[in-house]
């Protein structure tokens, strides 16, 4: 669209931690590597950044997504759909790829898959190990979670997910994602869903259950990307791909907890945070 530069990449600012401080680390890396540069806007949920992407009404190049949330959310598939011999991120690409003419670039290294939780006190009393642990006891808990999880987009979601398992919990609430993790800590409910890189969970002293039957798929971090503006950006900057494939690997859980744990809990600067991770993995001076 009118105004935009063909020498910057646009991206959209993600709705918690985890992508907020991937953008960053992306627009840093690629600031000091390429000749490009990197504009950041408003914030956008998954979702609506995926419709974006797709929709061809602004430019929106990449941002952080997963493979499972390209099968389940985007592409409204299940992870039996996917072939034997291919795995998730592959068949994910190349469904993308056919319908929506994106694709996810390799693999970052986390695996910010949905994970059940129960407060270390709620796990001691009933001997809380795996997520089926919970069937004998779900009638005395309740489960709260963000709206989110108790939509019907997707079916990762609460309804599948405790009918698989066989589930029925006393109550279910939902709460704003912005107040989940105090509303556990003050007892309003029990048993939530997380995501298994966020550090809040560190905070809240919350101890993720076993999935022990493989409810939720692999839910690998990603840049997912724009292929016709892509294509143009590497046009402009012919090294961008091997300064993003710099990335790869590069991430692991255990990274990516440190990093949300900081921004949330610690309070430190976004920026700060991705400068402090890729100047201890080499990939920028200090």
């Amino acid at each position: 669209s009118s105004g935009e530069r063909t020498d910057t990449i646009y991206m959209y600012d993600g709705d918690f931690s985890e992508p907020r401080v991937m953008n960053e680390i992306i627009k840093q890396l690629v600031e000091a590597n390429t000749d490009l540069h990197v504009e950041i806007r408003d914030q956008m949920s998954g979702v609506n950044n995926f419709k974006a992407m797709i929709g061809g009404t602004v430019r929106d190049d990449l941002f952080l997504s997963y493979d499972g949330t390209v099968l389940t959310t985007y592409l409204h598939l299940d992870p039996v759909d996917v072939p034997e011999g291919q795995t998730i991120y592959e068949f994910a690409n190349e469904k993308a790829k056919e319908q929506f003419n994106i694709h996810l670039l390799g693999k970052l290294g986390f695996d910010n898959t949905y994970a059940i939780a129960v407060p270390q006190d709620i796990a001691d009393k009933y001997q809380l190990e795996t997520i089926s642990d919970l069937k004998e006891v779900a009638d005395q808990l309740t489960f709260g979670a963000e709206h989110d999880f108790f939509s019907e987009e997707g079916s990762m979601k609460y309804y599948p997910f405790t009918e698989f398992y066989g589930l029925k919990f006393k109550d279910k609430v939902s709460v704003d994602g912005s107040l989940k993790y105090a509303a556990i800590e003050n007892k309003n409910f029990d048993v939530t869903v997380v995501y298994a890189t966020d550090g809040l969970n560190r905070k809240a002293n919350l101890k993720v259950l076993k999935d022990d039957q493989k409810f939720f798929p692999d839910y690998n971090g990603a840049i997912l990307v724009n292929d016709r503006s892509y294509g143009d950006l590497v046009e402009q900057a012919p090294n961008l791909p091997e300064v993003l494939a710099k990335l790869e690997g590069q991430i692991s859980n255990d990274d990516m907890i440190n990093m949300t744990y900081k921004i949330d809990v610690e309070k430190q600067s976004i920026p700060d945070v991705a400068t402090e991770f890729l100047t201890q993995k080499g990939l920028l001076s200090k």
